[in-house]
């Protein structure tokens, strides 16, 4: 007895749009467990954070740009006050970063798959005086910048939801995720020196776009999130 060629009786039509919404859910749910394990991540490794990370808000001076700029008085900020801007931050084990487990469950759970280190000193980076000049130029990124202090120290600037500017001091053990669309600068403070990692996802891009650039998909979102809302809220890797 021959064997019957039974069709479907769903079209092909109806079944493509079951796969499609299957896929959708498939990563709606991947991006949910995504963010569980991020937001988890947020609270770990804070112990003793304020000895590598300490931030305060900037004079106005002109003067050297590693010098401290603290305004007169000192307006140091709470470490919570970076956290309403979206960047995250951690302390970690900088003298066996090879085999620290910790900043192996913050890779995984942010996504960081790859890593470089860079030297930053007048004698091991070319073109130094130009490329430090290059750092200092306020710019946002669209994707996050991650920086793992593993010798030495420097400066991140950032800006608050008021367009003041934020010095962030980091020392060996700290390690800081400024978030994509954030307009920054960075620069070395004076010891002129910092043994960074550099993390990111997937291959790294490390287009930095001068500001103004209020009009990339980075920037509005970023605003969006964390400007208008008035900061809090969590932001994924990218």
């Amino acid at each position: 007895m021959s064997k019957l060629n039974i069709r479907p009786l769903v079209p092909d039509s109806t079944l493509r749009s079951i796969r499609e919404d299957e896929e959708i859910r498939r990563r709606g749910e991947a991006e949910q467990r995504h963010c569980i394990r991020t937001s988890d991540m947020e609270g770990q490794f804070q112990d003793g954070k304020e000895e590598v990370i300490q931030a305060w808000y900037m004079d106005d001076s002109e003067e050297d740009q590693r010098l401290p700029h603290h305004r007169e008085p000192k307006e140091f900020i709470p470490l919570n006050k970076l956290s309403e801007l979206g960047i995250l931050s951690w302390r970690l084990n900088a003298d066996d970063w090879e085999n620290d487990e910790n900043l192996k469950k913050i890779r995984e759970a942010r996504g960081y798959s790859y890593m470089d280190i860079c030297d930053v000193c007048p004698e091991k980076l070319p073109n130094y005086e130009a490329k430090i000049k290059n750092f200092f130029e306020e710019h946002l990124h669209t994707d996050e910048e991650i920086r793992y202090s593993l010798e030495g120290s420097g400066y991140f600037d950032v800006r608050d939801q008021n367009d003041q500017w934020i010095r962030v001091a980091v020392k060996k053990g700290g390690m800081i995720v400024l978030p994509a669309g954030m307009y920054h600068r960075f620069t070395l403070d004076t010891d002129n020196y910092i043994k960074a990692m550099r993390l990111f996802v997937g291959e790294p891009v490390w287009t930095p776009y001068n500001r103004p650039h209020d009009h990339l998909p980075a920037r509005k979102e970023y605003v969006e999130k964390i400007i208008n809302r008035g900061g809090n809220q969590a932001v994924e890797a990218r």
